[in-house]
């Protein structure tokens, strides 16, 4: 390991601890300085929209947590048969659906999965092949209205797809990829440096309850890491970075689903 390598390496791992030092602490964050509340929800783009129904009750299989628990599992091969429209509302809801709002101007999410200071950085994109009532294609998730939006009309978007998941093909031929990004000021707001500690803990909390949905209703999913940065992101048209902007966002995770064989 040369010296640049280790260089990089410290500075990863110390990015880990949350930069827990006196530096960190003198620095105000902009909540402190009393900036203005970042939006805690992206607007819709004013396409065409899905409204997904919140009726689970013929959807999740009737079994208890600690099945569900023991039988999770990583997931790369599925059935050739297409989720329905309740599943694929159940396992959005699951992972990032709103449960209510607070705050004078509603700008305070409160989710079904747990974020540093109800930050919630994420949003979610859908690369649909084969769900019922849906055409395929590219879609974002809205949850203030528990609906997705059109966000590309291609529908052949496999080999784009497999190519920035670094050849995962297993993944980008699923019925349903769920790819999420970050917009770090949501988080960087109220916590500064330490932000990108608790992102990242986020991230893992999300996929962990589409882990559990999937197993709750006959699926099954793999999280996905590998990924080629700048192909995903121009996949799903974000602007390039590096970038200080409040508004950047960026893939930082992926995951395929699919009926279990």
């Amino acid at each position: 390991m040369n010296e640049t390598t280790k260089y990089k390496i410290l500075n990863q791992r110390e990015m880990m601890k949350g930069y827990t030092s006196a530096y960190v602490t003198a620095q105000a964050t902009d909540q402190q300085q009393k900036l203005p509340f970042p939006a805690p929800l992206k607007d819709g783009k004013g396409t065409a929209r899905v409204e997904l129904p919140l009726d689970f009750e013929d959807v999740v299989q009737p079994r208890n947590l600690f099945e569900l628990i023991q039988n999770r599992e990583s997931c790369r091969v599925y059935r050739e048969q297409a989720l329905s429209l309740r599943e694929l509302s159940f396992l959005l809801w699951s992972t990032q659906g709103i449960r209510r709002f607070a705050g004078i101007s509603r700008q305070v999410t409160f989710r079904n999965v747990p974020s540093a200071g109800s930050r919630h950085p994420f949003e979610t994109y859908l690369f649909i092949r084969s769900v019922e009532g849906i055409e395929p294609g590219i879609y974002h998730y809205l949850p203030q209205g528990h609906e997705l939006e059109v966000w590309e009309n291609q529908a052949d978007y496999q080999e784009e797809l497999s190519e920035a998941l670094n050849g995962q093909e297993f993944a980008a031929n699923a019925p349903v990829v769920f790819v999420w990004s970050a917009v770090p000021y949501r988080t960087e707001w109220r916590y500064g440096l330490q932000s990108h500690k608790y992102i990242l803990l986020d991230a893992g909390h999300v996929c962990e309850n589409l882990y559990l949905a999937c197993e709750a209703i006959g699926c099954g999913t793999c999280a996905i890491g590998s990924y080629n940065q700048e192909f995903l992101d121009e996949l799903l048209g974000f602007q390039p970075g590096p970038s200080a902007e409040k508004d950047y966002e960026f893939a930082v995770y992926a995951a395929p689903v699919g009926k279990k064989k």
